[in-house]
């Protein structure tokens, strides 16, 4: 099936999914030294017709890596776990369904920064909203953020507060209030507050949060952001989340509100 490359031929029955968060979302793997990718994409990440991205110039084209190219960031981005995740994801479901992927996440960003009224806040919303304008519902929230909040204690010690501030928000913003968000703890950071961070994200108690954990995935010798082989096991990891907890019947064609 071949898949337009512009929005305004995009097809109408797209399963949209919203990726954001910051570095190990956009994807690192394969990056050496921060500043080139090795242009590496294992078979589990190749380009699939029916799995598309949406662009930093808000048209549909096939996804290919790097996700994050164009977003937000003059960083070098390489491997995430965006296209795993789609292609796991277009192997579960039935008929002639396309994936649609909203990359959002920018390295180096701590929770303060997505707060709204925020750039990259308001950004991602933005995003998520054109998204929908032609068809297609938004299915979750994929969430990898929190390292940036290991630095500075106090960050750490209000990271729960924030981070269920902008799930409410993001519910509010999209009108659509019970939006899955599937929330990554993160396995890497400051070791001096890292785990005041992973005890906030699993603290989390709110309807339809689930929280998986990148502790024990392989990291890159910066022991900071996870390899090729990480992004892709993280992306199988989301989508049996989503599969487990979120994904609709198959005769379910509405969107979670």
């Amino acid at each position: 099936m071949e898949i337009p490359g512009s929005e305004s031929e995009s097809p109408l029955n797209k399963e949209i999914f919203i990726l954001s968060g910051q570095s190990n979302m956009s994807g690192h793997g394969g990056v050496t030294n921060r500043r080139h990718w090795d242009g590496v994409v294992p078979p589990e990440c190749q380009p699939n017709p029916s799995v598309l991205r949406l662009s930093a110039g808000l048209h549909w084209e096939k996804a290919r890596e790097p996700l994050h190219a164009d977003i937000g960031s003059k960083k070098v981005c390489g491997v995430g776990p965006g296209l795993s995740f789609a292609n796991a994801t277009r192997e579960r479901m039935e008929g002639d369904v396309v994936i649609g992927l909203v990359p959002c996440a920018v390295g180096g960003t701590a929770i303060k920064e997505w707060a709204r009224g925020e750039h990259l806040y308001e950004s991602m919303v933005k995003r998520a909203r054109e998204s929908v304008k032609r068809g297609g519902q938004i299915r979750a929230l994929l969430w990898y953020q929190g390292e940036s909040d290991t630095v500075h204690q106090h960050d750490a010690e209000v990271y729960q507060g924030k981070m269920e501030t902008l799930i409410n928000n993001v519910r509010e913003d999209l009108s659509l209030p019970s939006l899955p968000i599937i929330q990554v703890a993160i396995a890497s950071g400051d070791e001096s507050n890292m785990e005041k961070v992973r005890e906030a994200q699993f603290r989390i108690n709110l309807p339809n949060v689930v929280c998986i954990d990148a502790k024990g995935l392989p990291l890159k010798e910066d022991n900071l952001h996870l390899t090729t082989e990480g992004q892709v096991r993280l992306g199988h990891m989301l989508a049996e989340a989503y599969f487990t907890n979120f994904a609709p019947s198959p005769t379910s064609s509405s969107s979670f509100t």
